[in-house]
């Protein structure tokens, strides 16, 4: 028994040895070929536990999920304009045909994004000469996008990949355009600033003076309110000086003589020549006889 013993160790080690090179794991997130003498000779689309011929036959793993190629220098393009825009973009792409994606790229990652890159460069080349500026930063992104992700993916397909997504990051001036565009807006907008500055001087001149001319208006309609009420009150008063003075003429008559004598000697050092037998002095010399 104990002869046996390393003869049935070195069985199971060989048994094991031999699973080893015959069975594989094909992962959820990849597709696998067996390649047999060099050639194709199946392809595993589904994740599971799978055998293979050990020795004449081997297996390559491809990777099946969504993989981004981003640029790492923002290209540049010309617009319809002849002005040049830096263009910073990104792409998501994925294996689509296994076989084919071998085949035609003898499944080089670094191969498959070199020719990718040359088609999406080549699609935003043609759509940025198409367009304006103006187009281009804002206006129609979303087209551009949209065109050159259906160009590149048509391309694409021929080396079973799929283009999912074509995105522009970003979307800037050169250095010599940004200064012009920027020495362009800044004029636009001292003229913006001038033109409401005048329409607002304009404005405030047409206040001022709408306000002024209400002023004097409501100035004059006052003086004339207060006119009118001042006449209105004299002229009451005088009724009713009148009514009062009326019952009694004789003391109307000395009442006016009394207001004729204190205007005409308010001061000492007035001076009034009459004849003392004037009417003037009539009260007076009354007074002086009743004294008497």
């Amino acid at each position: 028994m104990r002869r046996s013993l390393p003869f049935v160790i070195s069985t199971l080690l060989l048994v094991m040895l031999v699973l080893s090179l015959t069975v594989f794991t094909v992962d959820q997130r990849q597709y696998a070929i067996i390649f047999q003498l060099g050639e194709v000779k199946e392809v595993i689309l589904k994740p599971g536990l799978n055998f293979k011929w050990p020795l004449i036959q081997n297996v390559r793993l491809f990777d099946k999920r969504i993989l981004t190629m981003d640029s790492p220098e923002p290209e540049r393009f010309l617009t319809a304009e002849k002005k040049p825009v830096l263009v910073d973009s990104y792409v998501k792409w994925r294996i689509r045909d296994v076989k084919q994606y071998y085949i035609s790229v003898g499944g080089d990652e670094f191969v498959a994004k070199t020719r990718l890159a040359q088609t999406v460069n080549s699609g935003l080349r043609e759509e940025f000469g198409k367009r304006t500026v103006h187009d281009v930063v804002s206006g129609e992104r979303e087209k551009i996008m949209a065109e050159v992700q259906r160009k590149a993916d048509a391309d694409a397909r021929t080396m079973g990949v799929e283009i999912i997504d074509v995105r522009l990051k970003r979307v800037d001036f050169t250095p010599e355009v940004s200064d012009s565009v920027y020495r362009r807006m800044e004029s636009e907008r001292k003229r913006v600033a001038n033109e409401l500055r005048s329409q607002g001087a304009a404005e405030a001149e047409k206040i001022k003076a709408d306000a002024d001319r209400q002023r004097e208006i409501i100035i004059a309609e006052a003086y004339r309110d207060a006119q009118k009420i001042k006449g209105e009150g004299d002229a009451r008063a005088s009724a009713i000086y009148a009514q009062a003075f009326g019952q009694n003429p004789e003391f109307y008559r000395f009442y006016r003589s009394l207001e004729a004598y204190r205007q005409s000697f308010k001061n000492k050092s007035d001076m009034l020549v009459v004849d003392p037998s004037s009417e003037f002095f009539k009260y007076l010399k009354g007074s002086g006889k009743s004294g008497k």
